[in-house]
């Protein structure tokens, strides 16, 4: 199935050694996902003292944030091991579903860390603990009760999946990546590879924040629908944009070695036009001026991912043929 975070399709142009990979890794991903793990870590240990959603939206938030320097990452142990952290668009409401199941049933599935992690994934990650911090159909209930069983399951379940999929980059796949093109390697054949599909993700970042973080909430002039915005509960939805152009953003600076002023002049551009949106939880696009304000922060983004095509993906000869939505 072709998705955003697809890998490229390779153009027959091949690219000058000029592009810094491991600057990429060291800089950006490994820390970040090093700082996901801790902050999961203290998210989970602050639950098993108290479930009280006040109290955790903190640890959740800075969770959340360390999440979305490398949430849009499609590669190597993130191509699956993103999706039970990261369940969305949930356009069929499958979270809140799953949850009111697990609740009404009392299933015991909560006692026991191995099995939680076989439930739905619409039952685990950051949108079925926003469910559980925000929502006021679920966020009601008492230190005895099993909604708080439930929730510190969740935050344990989240901070043992960042783990793995932290130390599955730090000890596995990284060295994949520095390793493209040697005997061996059968995921990357050529350092080219392994470059492609770094730069894929940046592109396919900043398509995933145009056409679903901003899409969905501003469906159609006739038909909008706020209700679809990411993380509206916890009035993050415009913070996860400017969080996810920034990741691109950096990356893309990380990958190249040379300046790239119409990037970020770009980037300034989109922070700009991010400042002009007056509900950080995108619910008031069914007012046609803060609709235009929505639709315009959709044109800097897209336009950062242009200004990145042509100042890196242009100097690395990555042009005609090169399709960041294309699959395996």
């Amino acid at each position: 199935m072709k998705t955003p975070f697809a890998t490229l399709a390779f153009c027959a142009l091949a690219l000058p050694a000029v592009a810094d990979v491991n600057d990429v890794l060291d800089q950006h991903i490994l820390p970040y996902f090093h700082g996901f793990a801790v902050a999961t870590d203290t998210l989970a240990d602050q639950a098993s003292e108290t479930c009280d959603p006040a109290l955790l939206k903190p640890a959740y938030t800075d969770a959340f944030n360390a999440w979305m320097a490398i949430g849009d990452l499609r590669i190597g142990p993130s191509e699956s091991g993103a999706l039970s952290i990261y369940f969305w668009p949930d356009k069929r409401g499958f979270t809140p579903r799953t949850l009111t199941r697990l609740i009404d049933e009392k299933d015991p599935v909560v006692q026991d860390a191995t099995a939680y992690s076989e439930v739905s994934i619409a039952a685990r990650g950051f949108f079925a603990l926003e469910q559980m911090l925000y929502d006021p159909a679920f966020a009601d209930y008492g230190a005895d009760s099993y909604s708080c069983a439930l929730t510190a399951a969740i935050t344990a379940d989240l901070a043992a999946q960042a783990k793995t999929l932290a130390d599955a980059w730090a000890k596995e796949f990284v060295v994949t990546i520095r390793t493209a093109g040697q005997p061996g390697n059968t995921t990357y054949l050529s350092e080219d590879e392994a470059l492609r599909a770094v730069y894929t993700q940046i592109l396919s970042s900043l398509e995933f924040t145009s056409v679903q973080r901003l899409g969905q909430p501003l469906g159609t002039f006739d038909r909008p629908r706020p209700a679809r915005a990411e993380a509206r509960r916890s009035e993050r939805s415009l913070k996860n944009v400017l969080l996810a152009s920034e990741s691109a953003y950096a990356m893309a600076g990380h990958l190249a070695d040379w300046d790239i002023p119409h990037t970020d002049a770009a980037m300034s551009r989109l922070r700009d036009a991010a400042t002009r949106i007056e509900d950080p939880a995108f619910q008031d696009i069914t007012d046609p001026s803060a609709r235009f304000r929505l639709e315009a922060l959709q044109i800097a983004v897209q336009d950062l991912k242009t200004a990145i095509e042509g100042e890196i993906g242009g100097h690395l000869g990555i042009g005609a043929g090169f399709n960041s939505q294309d699959g395996d």
